[in-house]
């Protein structure tokens, strides 16, 4: 396997085992729960992750049909338990193993499109894709990076709302901070 696509899958592995070690620590009240008004719960992070791998790992790369609903990642609230949170989150990676894995070094440098649904297209056009249709095409080897930078991002904040929301001070992963 190209070394890249190795560390990618491994680096945003270990970001699965923090969040299903949250989700394990955290109650199905908590598991959907707001701090505050505005801000997205453990279980919409969940799910808001499961949507952007699966839009550009198995729908960008692999071809698949694209099925996500990224507004309804953000509006839901219980619709699956933790139980079923980690079976989403660890299918759609599995999926998007079988499709990187098959990749080749010089795959990296092929341009990939990342299409949005209509819906969601108005909220990305600003952030510099496309005018003419909802998508926008990168190099292979950058959609890699850029997906598994925002998986982490948003596994670090899991493990800060875990953290805020559990009633001891024992660490979530396996630093200190």
């Amino acid at each position: 396997m190209v070394d890249l696509i190795n560390d990618v899958l491994g680096a945003m592995d270990t970001q699965l085992r923090r969040i299903e070690v949250c989700l394990e620590r955290l109650t199905e009240e908590q598991v959907w729960e707001r701090l505050r008004e505005g801000m997205n719960s453990v279980g919409n992070l969940c799910v808001h992750l499961a949507g952007n791998e699966h839009q550009h790992f198995i729908s960008g790369i692999g071809g698949k049909r694209m099925i996500r609903e990224r507004t309804r990642e953000f509006t839901m609230s219980g619709s699956y338990t933790r139980d079923g949170l980690v079976a989403l989150l660890r299918s759609v990676r599995e999926e998007a193993r079988s499709y990187l894995t098959l990749l080749t070094a010089a795959d990296l440098g092929r341009d990939v499109t990342i299409f949005y649904g209509v819906e969601d297209w108005f909220t990305m056009k600003d952030r510099g894709v496309s005018e003419q249709e909802p998508c926008y095409t990168r190099k292979l080897g950058t959609i890699l990076l850029q997906v598994a930078e925002h998986y982490a991002y948003h596994a670090g904040q899991i493990v800060l709302i875990t953290k805020q929301l559990q009633a001891t001070t024992e660490n979530v992963t396996e630093f200190r901070h």
